[in-house]
């Protein structure tokens, strides 16, 4: 029998970067063999998708026709968003349970927990792009 599963995306945030900062390096390095470790066993699993940490730059565009860009990407944010894990799982309940075991939670990283829509809510009837079909029939490319 086969289970259905739904993409979900975790996003880390750290609220408090001076954390690691303060670390020896040994603590940091073992703060992260525990999150690889973590990251690898939802891999073994089959639930992972993909996963990216994101490089502490970039910009912000916003305003009409983009006329606002600052260069951050965190510029008026407190909490930066550092990386994303999308997983495969029954369902929001799971996607939080997995959440739940991050490792880095205990130095004051957030896990936010989202699911993945096949498409924008806004398209409302139009023609669902080919990746969307393949979100809702449960055959995501990873």
């Amino acid at each position: 029998m086969e289970t259905s599963t739904a993409p979900y995306m975790l996003l880390f945030r750290d609220t408090t970067p001076e954390v690691y900062g303060a670390m020896t390096p040994e603590k940091r390095d073992e703060c992260m063999r525990n999150f690889y470790g973590w990251h690898d066993g939802l891999e073994a699993a089959g639930k992972m998708g993909h996963a990216h940490p994101l490089i502490a730059e970039g910009r912000v565009v916003s305003m009409p026709r983009g006329g606002r860009i600052v260069d951050g990407p965190f510029s008026e944010a407190k909490e930066t968003i550092g990386g994303y894990f999308l997983i495969h799982v029954s369902g929001l309940e799971e996607a939080t349970e997995i959440a739940r075991k991050c490792p880095s939670l205990q130095y004051g990283m957030t896990v936010e927990v989202r699911p993945v829509a096949a498409c924008c809510p806004l398209a409302g009837t139009a023609e669902r792009p080919p990746v969307a079909r393949q979100l809702e029939s449960g055959v995501a490319a990873s």
